[in-house]
């Protein structure tokens, strides 16, 4: 038969047990301060975090191509009876000096016109430009005609981060996002500089500033100085 006092002994056993658990878990919630797990058997999915992007330096923060020592821009020694401030680009050797003054120049590795393409005489700077606008004049246009008709100013931009315009031709001296072409005959007239030294002329001529560009057969040596 059901014995109705074993049960109730029984039933005041289990709940006596289920109260103790029932106390354990409410104390060791409160000492962690922290929320209790639903099921904390069950392991929860690593967190990812999204990959770090890094930052490409771009040339007008002064990054550019690594040049040969000779085309790096340095003070040399130049005799010269030009006044300071003028230009002289060296063709055949691929540079641009800067008349300091005391027997003094300021030397430019540059790229000059490709064969056919250079030409010589005495212009002066006419206007100057940040981040220029590119139009092709039409002589480039005709011989090469997939050229843009118009570019923005910009980092793509060919004539690079400033421009110094010559006279009334189509040649300037410029920037160029090709580092690379420096000390080389590859543009189709124009004198180009690094940015980073494109960017340090312009900021010591002015407009006005006298140029000089010295055909193919003859140096910017000490011979030119002495003939003024």
């Amino acid at each position: 038969m059901f014995n109705l006092d074993i049960f109730r002994a029984n039933s005041r056993g289990a709940a006596v047990a289920l109260g103790a658990i029932v106390g354990v878990v409410t104390f060791s919630h409160a000492a962690g301060a922290g929320p209790l797990p639903l099921f904390p058997f069950v392991m929860a999915p690593p967190v990812q975090t999204a990959p770090q992007l890094q930052a490409v330096p771009s040339q007008e923060e002064g990054v550019v191509a690594e040049l040969p020592a000779r085309l790096k821009r340095q003070v040399v020694g130049y005799a010269t009876r030009e006044a300071p401030g003028t230009i002289i680009i060296d063709t055949p050797n691929t540079y641009l000096y800067l008349v300091l003054g005391n027997g003094q120049a300021m030397r430019y590795g540059i790229g000059v016109g490709r064969d056919g393409f250079t030409w010589s005489g005495v212009q002066s700077i006419t206007k100057k430009s940040e981040w220029p606008d590119w139009t092709p004049p039409a002589e480039m246009i005709a011989r090469q005609p997939y050229l843009p008709r118009y570019m923005t100013g910009g980092p793509g931009n060919p004539l690079g981060a400033r421009a110094m315009y010559l006279g009334g031709t189509i040649y300037r001296i410029h920037g160029t996002n090709a580092p690379g072409t420096i000390g080389t005959r590859v543009s189709s007239g124009c004198i180009r500089l690094t940015n980073e030294d494109v960017a340090d002329l312009y900021s010591r001529v002015n407009v006005g500033t006298k140029v000089i560009v010295l055909p193919m057969d003859r140096h910017a040596d000490n011979s030119f100085g002495r003939r003024g």
